[in-house]
């Protein structure tokens, strides 16, 4: 197995890789966020890459998910552990908790959300965006991995909104009287690219501050950062045990996820287009 593994450069500085490399890759999708960073840990091959750029130079509509997707796949990953950074929904979900959630609610509006197109039309189930195998290991591994009080939520829905402002105070209100629970700017299109790219692929979020419903919070990057800091050492953790209890067995659904998806039929593809998705689709097109 190839463990794919985006995030943050404080998840790669803390996890111990052993015989590192890094591998710049061209993709037919633009150049990925950054080099893709190639080693082992427990015996299993890893690769990182940070979503966006080693110094945070890539804002959330305009971070390379696509490159950043396809670059792991050419590297032989076949799931994906994500991170992600998340303003809290729920009263009970303080800063400072992680959270794995099952389900995405899409509120992006300038973003590249698959791999297709021009002149192949692909329509894909993405009914659980998360891979339900991939969410109950990095569950399980965060209660395993976090002995010192850190509480772990396991389920509920991420809304994903464009950024990079936050919510206005209507619109934090809404998602909470839809029950939704986390709120973040990276979640799509990058699962979605996922499961078009067959990845099974999960995250274990850091919930940062309570967004801007509750009346005496008023979100600002000073106090993300400052929890996004805090939060960083349990999701070290939780990622390096995740790879190292990975089961060898693991199944996904995500890894046919293409089958029967393919509307256009092959004659009709333009050939360049075969070409570009030929790393992702070609074991469909003879």
């Amino acid at each position: 197995m190839t463990i794919g593994v985006i995030g943050g450069s404080g998840i790669y500085d803390a996890l111990p890789l052993e015989n590192t490399r890094k591998e710049e890759i061209s993709t037919p999708y633009g150049e990925p966020s950054e080099a893709v960073t190639l080693g082992e840990l427990a015996e299993r091959d890893v690769a990182f890459l940070p979503r966006h750029g080693e110094n945070h130079q890539h804002p959330p509509t305009d971070a390379a998910y696509r490159a950043n997707i396809y670059a792991l796949k050419s590297v032989g990953v076949d799931r994906v552990i994500a991170t992600n950074a998340v303003g809290s929904l729920r009263e009970d979900l303080p800063p400072r908790t992680l959270v794995v959630p099952d389900q995405i609610f899409d509120r992006t509006k300038h973003r590249t959300p698959t791999f297709f197109g021009d002149g192949m039309v692909v329509h894909m189930g993405f009914a659980d965006p998360y891979c339900p195998e991939m969410v109950s290991h990095l569950a399980e591994s965060a209660r395993e991995a976090t002995d010192d009080g850190t509480k772990t939520q396991e389920d509920g829905t991420y809304v994903c909104i464009e950024g990079p402002q936050y919510s206005t105070r209507a619109e934090s209100e809404f998602y909470r009287d839809q029950g939704w629970d986390i709120v973040g700017m990276t979640a799509i299109p990058e699962a979605k690219l996922a499961r078009e790219a067959e990845l099974s692929y999960a995250t274990v979020a850091g919930v940062t501050d309570y967004d801007v419903w509750k009346q005496d919070s008023e979100v600002t990057l000073e106090e993300v950062l400052e929890n996004a800091a805090a939060n960083q050492d349990a999701i070290n953790a939780v990622v390096e045990r995740a790879i190292r209890t990975m089961p060898e067995d693991f199944e996904s659904e995500a890894w046919s996820a293409l089958e029967g998806t393919i509307n256009t039929p092959q004659e009709a593809i333009p050939e360049e287009t075969l070409e570009r998705v030929d790393l992702l689709a070609g074991d469909y097109l003879d």
